[in-house]
């Protein structure tokens, strides 16, 4: 590897840790979401993975799979979410043994929200980019993010 691809690497290395740390700190929910209750917190990655998973069925399972954690601590979270209002628990019609997570209004509404903020932070974040910059950089980040995984 060579002086100017190390450095390069090295620059990636610094800003994935810059982007962890600030999202480990939920800073971005912080500001954008200040109105929003304490404890959403806590709750967020439950409502998140519920919502991404578009119309396929979730739950702790596939929670616990999507946060990496493991089952009792996404049924944790999972209660945390519901006792706070966000979430609701039902019935699996195809598997009685199975209880689904849907998010209710309220969840929604936050989910909503979150949406707005983050796409709003990421407009500023690109204010001064051309439309061809912004479109070259989603597909590669798109496709350095399927690159981890």
């Amino acid at each position: 590897m060579g002086r100017k691809e190390t450095e390069v690497i090295g620059s990636l290395e610094r800003a994935m840790i810059e982007i962890r740390r600030s999202q480990r700190r939920r800073a971005l929910m912080k500001r954008e979401l200040a109105d929003a209750p304490t404890a959403l917190g806590a709750n967020f990655d439950v409502l998140d993975v519920i919502e991404a998973a578009g119309d396929e069925a979730v739950g702790v399972r596939e929670v616990a799979s999507a946060l990496s954690v493991d089952q009792p601590r996404a049924s944790k979270l999972v209660a945390g979410a519901v006792e706070a209002g966000y979430v609701r628990r039902e019935a699996d019609q195809a598997d009685g043994r199975r209880t689904l997570l849907v998010l209710t209004e309220a969840g929604r509404d936050v989910v909503d929200r979150a949406h707005v903020a983050r796409q709003g932070a990421m407009r500023r974040a690109t204010a001064g980019w051309t439309a061809e910059e912004r479109e070259t950089f989603a597909g590669l980040l798109t496709r350095f993010v399927a690159g981890l995984e």
